[in-house]
């Protein structure tokens, strides 16, 4: 069966696969700048006699493994490449050796997936018909998100995918498992910068002040009434702040502006550009009413993801299959947000969870910490996994569709 041939060839590479993701591990790189990075990937593609090209979106590598009849229908399967600037403290023998960049995303974890599916799928190519892309992406963790530009640079053509498959690492987890849901799934997220004017002076004369943070206590309390009187409870909205700085003030001193930085992530354009405005209205008319300014400036990031409910559903099915029916769990929507969501935008996409959490080997860190590890035997099942549903995939005989998905 093919099933026992692909658990077969994931196990045989198991080793392989854990030092391609310990050398990933100990040499981590920022968004857009994960130049040794694309090299490796590229230079492994080659030792396993794929066929692929190397500087999409400048970082990016992109493969082809072509089965029998290989327009017969076309897949991709895609994996993030870059690292986050965050200091290690795990003491582990493979700890990075970039100080202040780790893979705390596990995107080290995606990368050497995918090139362990990559291995197994080209060993068995004469086992299926069509063609499966292999995307490994730079710069999910930055805007405008490298999926944004792979895609403007052409990566979904010549030759176009009708499905795009992609996983993620979940601590919470234990390995063995995966997890999906289909339809809305990870929130759109926009990044707020707003500057707060005043008049600053002695803190002991503030008559003769305009206060910027006093300005900024009414905008802060007020914006969240933007989440709890005017968002709709069936749209999940998430407004967070989570840096602000005065400039020059002191115990006794009233500055002169204030500076924040904050987040805005929800599920639906229509509202969450109507908020944008409402925000963006309330605090300007704040600080004006209270005789400052406010300059509220937001970065639309990415959209919302949206896995297909039918190649979800399907994939489900596959991975019960797999894996077992214990070890398929369904998932919460959740707040957080991928660049894959771009991926979802323009083709049915499935986008799932890899359990890599071991609560008996003290494994639970959060993605995004600096004690964020792996169990590594979630390498076996993610391989093996992957290579699985690509095939399966392959084997559909109808397209799951052709709109835009939003």
């Amino acid at each position: 069966m093919l099933k026992e041939k692909i658990k077969s060839l994931a196990g045989e590479i198991h080793e392989e696969v854990i030092a391609i993701r310990r050398h990933l591990h100990q040499h981590p790189e920022l968004s857009f700048k994960e130049d040794k990075t694309g090299q490796f990937i590229a230079e492994k593609l080659k030792e396993f006699g794929i066929t692929h090209e190397h500087g999409v979106a400048e970082n990016g590598v992109v493969g082809l493994i072509k089965g029998r009849n290989p327009d017969q229908r076309i897949i991709a399967l895609r994996a993030d490449i870059d690292a986050l600037p965050i200091t290690e403290a795990n003491e582990v023998p493979y700890k990075s050796k970039n100080e202040g960049v780790m893979h705390a995303c596990g995107h080290d974890v995606h990368t050497s997936s995918l090139l362990g599916a990559a291995k197994i799928l080209n060993t068995i190519k004469e086992d299926f018909e069509g063609t499966i892309k292999l995307i490994f992406q730079p710069a999910e963790e930055m805007m405008p998100g490298g999926a944004s530009i792979m895609i403007k640079e052409g990566v979904l053509e010549n030759p176009r995918p009708v499905s795009i498959l992609g996983q993620h690492v979940h601590p919470p987890l234990e390995v063995g498992k995966i997890g999906l849901r289909g339809g809305q799934y990870m929130a759109s997220t926009d990044e707020l910068y707003m500057t707060v004017t005043g008049k600053g002076g002695h803190g002991a004369l503030p008559q003769e002040c305009i206060d910027p943070i006093l300005i900024t206590a009414h905008i802060l309390t007020a914006l969240q009434q933007v989440v709890s009187r005017n968002a709709n409870p069936s749209m999940p909205t998430v407004l967070t702040f989570g840096k602000i700085a005065s400039t020059g003030g002191a115990t006794n001193i009233i500055p002169n502006e204030v500076k924040l930085q904050g987040t805005f992530r929800t599920f639906n354009d229509t509202w969450r550009f109507e908020a944008h405005r409402r925000m963006k209205k309330m605090a300007e008319s704040i600080a004006e009413g209270m005789g400052g300014q406010c300059d509220f400036n937001i970065v639309v990031g990415y959209p919302s993801l949206f896995n297909n409910e039918e190649l979800t559903a399907k994939t489900r099915l596959w991975a019960e299959e797999y894996l077992g029916t214990e070890n398929v769990v369904e998932l919460p929507i959740r707040m957080t947000a991928e660049d894959f969501a771009y991926y979802s935008q323009v083709m049915p996409a499935c986008f799932y969870r890899l359990g890599t959490g071991n609560k008996s080997k003290g494994i639970t860190s959060p993605i995004h910490t600096n004690t964020f590890n792996v169990d590594e035997d979630c390498l076996k099942v993610s391989t093996g996994l992957m290579a699985w549903l690509a095939v399966q995939e392959l084997g559909e005989s109808g397209r799951v569709g052709d709109e835009v998905n939003g």
